[in-house]
C-alpha cells in the first residue's frame, strides 16, 4: 500500500466510493493518513451517507491532477473501518493538524483551543480507514470540467468499480442517456448494472466544495440517467460573497449538529454543546 499512502499523504483533494444499500455513491473528501493507513474523517453532516455504507468496503481515489502535466490518479480499495468519534478525540489526537494543513475551513474553525470549542459542532467525526489493499491501479486523472468519475458494483463482496469517463454533454432530466468514453480507451461494456458518475471542484478557500453526479445504469456505452444533481463546469468556483458565506456557515452548522445529535441518540449518549 505504500504507493496509495504516498500519493494519498500528499493530495489534498479526494474521493471516497463505494457500493451502498442505495446503490453505487461517491465524495469529495480530505485525504488524511492513520498510522500510515489512508484515511477520511467525515463530519456528522454526512450522516445519511455513512449509514448507506454496509458493505465494508471502499474505494479510495485520487483523480485531480496538481498541474496538467501531472502523472495519472490513483485508485486502491478494499476493507475499510468505520468509527464513530462522537468527542472529536481521536480526530484531535491523531488527523486534525493533518487537516489544517490541507483543509482551510477546519484551519478557521479548529486552529487552537478557543476555535474548536465555540465550533464544537466541527469535531466529532466519522473516521474510515482502508485497512488492507485488495486493489490498487492508476486512472487518468479529472482534467475537463465534463470529466467525471464512475463508480460501479465490483465483483461478489469486493469494492466498487472506478473509472474516470468524459462525455460531450451531461443531461440533467431523468430518461436522458449519456454518451461515455472511459479515458484509457478501453470500452464501458455497460451490462445494465447501476451506476453513479460524479466530479467536484471547489473555491480557492475550500468554503465552497460542490459535486455534481448523475445516477442510472450503464448500458453499452452509455449511461440512461434516473437522477442528477448540478452541472460541470471548468472554472474554480468563486468564493462566497458575504450573505452567501453567512448561509452555508449556518447550513454546515445546522446539518453537522442534527448528524451529531443522530448518532449520539443511536449510542445512547447525551447531547453536546
Amino acid at each position: 500500500m505504500l504507493n496509495m499512502v504516498t500519493v494519498w499523504r500528499r493530495s489534498t483533494t479526494a474521493e471516497m466510493c463505494w457500493s451502498g444499500s442505495d446503490g453505487p455513491v461517491g465524495i469529495p473528501v480530505v485525504p488524511l493518513v492513520w498510522d500510515d493507513l489512508p484515511c477520511v474523517a467525515l463530519p456528522l453532516a454526512h450522516l445519511d451517507a455513512v449509514d448507506t455504507m454496509t458493505s465494508g468496503r471502499a474505494a479510495f481515489a485520487v483523480t485531480e491532477p496538481a498541474s496538467e502535466d501531472a502523472p495519472g490518479g490513483t485508485v486502491a480499495a478494499g476493507p475499510v473501518d468505520i468509527r464513530f468519534d462522537l468527542e472529536g478525540k481521536r480526530f484531535a489526537d491523531h488527523l486534525l493538524e493533518q487537516e489544517i494543513v490541507k483543509h482551510p475551513p477546519t484551519r478557521l474553525r479548529a486552529d487552537g483551543l478557543m476555535a474548536r470549542r465555540e465550533n464544537w459542532w466541527w469535531m466529532p467525526r466519522v473516521l474510515i480507514t482502508l485497512t488492507a489493499l485488495e486493489e490498487e491501479h492508476e486512472i487518468p486523472a479529472r482534467r475537463r470540467g465534463e470529466d467525471a468519475l464512475l463508480v460501479r458494483p465490483g465483483a461478489e463482496g469486493a469494492a466498487p468499480r472506478v473509472d474516470t469517463v468524459t462525455a460531450r454533454a451531461w443531461p440533467e432530466e431523468p430518461g436522458g442517456s449519456v454518451e461515455l468514453w472511459r479515458r484509457d480507451g478501453a470500452a464501458l461494456e455497460g451490462a445494465g448494472e447501476p451506476a453513479f458518475a460524479f466530479a467536484h471542484r471547489h473555491s480557492p478557500d475550500f468554503e465552497r466544495w460542490e459535486r455534481w453526479w448523475r445516477t442510472g445504469r450503464t448500458e453499452g456505452e452509455h449511461l440512461a440517467v434516473t437522477a442528477a444533481t448540478g452541472t460541470p463546469e471548468e472554472a474554480p468556483l468563486r468564493p462566497y460573497n458575504l450573505l452567501s458565506r453567512y448561509r452555508n456557515h449556518r447550513d454546515v452548522v445546522r446539518a453537522c449538529r442534527e448528524g451529531i445529535a443522530r448518532a449520539e441518540s443511536r449510542a445512547g449518549l447525551s447531547g453536546s454543546g
